[in-house]
């Protein structure tokens, strides 16, 4: 199999100055699987991918999935998707994630629930020196935000801490809800992975990329909008 040609992108993003650095994505859904082949037409190659769940009938409206894939485990479908898109091999994990596993050097942060998600900081991402920058997605039907920080910065972490809700909360609102539509996860993941991409252009040291914004809030009715701001 080929290996996926990046020549229309490489001046924009070069996965070789990225190099072998460690992405792990922790969940598989709505903007988790978008999120992991729009990484992988990057051209990276060294992403692990954590999910425990399977594919079922009501994800194929929100998510990369296809009809053939409904019954498997969700790290499986997205292995074979990726590899027959981009012709690469991603890492996978048939695991909940606790906080406790390895986590590498950028993790998505894409769970279910606002209280795994809490776990998972707490326990593995929060202060850890290996991981360089953590992006977390919340969506509702036609709204989300996506937060991109730096793990290790204290005012980074207090400004991500400080917009964090419970579960109760989250049902009705941006915080991440059950209700799911494709194109705003279309637009969502999108978002996450030009974040991750600026990030990365930052770190390069490109003279034409400003500050990163920690949070980005967006509307999508009646038109498009945006509001972000730094936790600096």
């Amino acid at each position: 199999m080929n290996i996926i040609d990046i020549t229309r992108h490489v001046n924009v993003f070069s996965p070789d100055a990225f190099g072998n650095r460690r992405i792990d994505v922790i969940g598989a859904g709505a903007s988790g699987s978008r999120i992991i082949l729009s990484l992988a037409k990057l051209g990276l190659q060294n992403i692990h991918v954590w999910d425990f769940d399977k594919v079922e009938p009501h994800n194929i409206a929100n998510q990369a999935y296809t009809q053939a894939d409904i019954g498997r485990y969700k790290v499986e479908a997205v292995h074979d998707l990726v590899e027959k898109a981009t012709g690469l091999k991603i890492n996978i994990h048939n695991e909940r994630v606790d906080g406790s596993q390895k986590l590498g050097d950028v993790v998505f942060l894409l769970t279910d629930t606002m209280s795994s998600r809490k776990e998972i900081w707490q326990r593995g991402v929060r202060y850890k020196v290996g991981t360089k920058l953590m992006v977390e997605t919340r969506m509702g039907t036609d709204e989300g935000r996506v937060y991109t920080i730096n793990p290790m910065k204290p005012a980074q972490v207090k400004g991500w801490e400080g917009t964090l809700c419970e579960d109760k909360v989250a049902e009705v609102s941006a915080c991440g809800t059950s209700i799911s539509v494709g194109p705003t996860a279309e637009f969502l993941s999108g978002l996450a992975v030009w974040q991750f991409m600026r990030w990365h252009s930052i770190e390069q040291g490109n003279p034409k990329e400003d500050a990163l914004e920690h949070e980005v809030i967006f509307g999508l009715r009646p038109t498009s909008c945006f509001i972000s701001r730094r936790f600096d």
